[in-house]
């Protein structure tokens, strides 16, 4: 019944009909408001902010801020109730969905994997034609080359359903990998590492500062230590941003962001005693 039940539901609207080509990945939001249908009150209510190009954007704030809400609306998962995004100063709903999509690259703490092989986990889709050799490089990259070479059949080990044969941070550096291949302008990171523990984390900085190097960056994520290098870190309460600005400034300032860090040193200093 699940099944039909997917079936039956109606294809999503696309009346955008704009190409492009290429994207340098500037992004802006003008009085954007999202609701939805059952909700009594809106997600994110009157949003107006810009991302320059190559600008990596944290956002932060507590369960239920809107943080991945957001980050959807610039994937075209959900429109706007009101206002516009615009990318390259283009209304998003006058690009084609698809083509929008062929720039951007998500990476979220809820990966999915098909019944196949690691390697056409990775390279699958618009990247099944990659070759064996850019596929190795991005599961380098990924730091999922030691784990994925130390498996019986390596790079043709099949996963299971959803993975099911790997671990969680496993799965994730196979979501990382394909976002390496994939090499899009435009990059959503959402709790990408959320699988993996403080020092694994702490270990994968390098790697994410290559994934992110020229593009233009959305990163959520709970651990502070993952968004502190971010050019901007915007601070999302219940449908607002709050606050915005570079660790430090949000640190100086003494308010959301400052009490978050604080919060999470103490959590930190606590488990480290025991």
């Amino acid at each position: 019944a699940d099944l039909f039940d997917v079936l039956d539901q109606p294809t999503e609207l696309d009346e955008g009909t704009t190409r492009l080509d290429q994207v340098s990945g500037h992004i802006r939001f003008n009085d954007v408001t999202f609701q939805y249908e059952s909700a009594d009150s809106p997600v994110l209510e009157s949003l107006n902010f810009e991302i320059q190009a190559g600008e990596t954007i944290a956002l932060v704030g507590p369960s239920g801020g809107g943080k991945t809400t957001l980050a959807s609306l610039i994937a075209r998962f959900y429109e706007p109730s009101s206002g516009d995004i615009y990318l390259d100063h283009i209304p998003l709903r006058e690009i084609e969905r698809a083509n929008l999509r062929n720039h951007l690259a998500v990476v979220s703490q809820s990966v999915t994997l098909f019944n196949d092989s690691i390697a056409r986990n990775i390279a699958y889709g618009g990247l099944s034609g990659a070759s064996a050799d850019a596929v190795r490089e991005a599961a380098r990259d990924a730091q999922a080359l030691e784990f994925i070479e130390a498996l019986p059949d390596g790079f043709d080990t099949l996963v299971g359903d959803n993975g099911v044969l790997l671990s969680g941070g496993q799965r994730q550096r196979l979501a990382i990998a394909r976002a390496l291949l994939k090499d899009a302008p435009l990059l959503i990171l959402d709790e990408a590492t959320s699988a993996l523990d403080t020092d694994s984390e702490r270990a994968f900085q390098s790697t994410l500062e290559r994934l992110i190097a020229g593009r233009t960056t959305v990163i959520i994520a709970h651990r502070l230590s993952t968004v502190e290098k971010a050019d901007r870190i915007f601070v999302l309460v219940y449908d607002q941003i709050v606050e915005h600005g570079t660790h430090a400034e949000l640190l100086e300032n003494g308010a959301h962001y400052s009490r978050y860090f604080d919060q999470q040193a103490d959590e930190t200093l606590c488990a480290n005693e025991f």
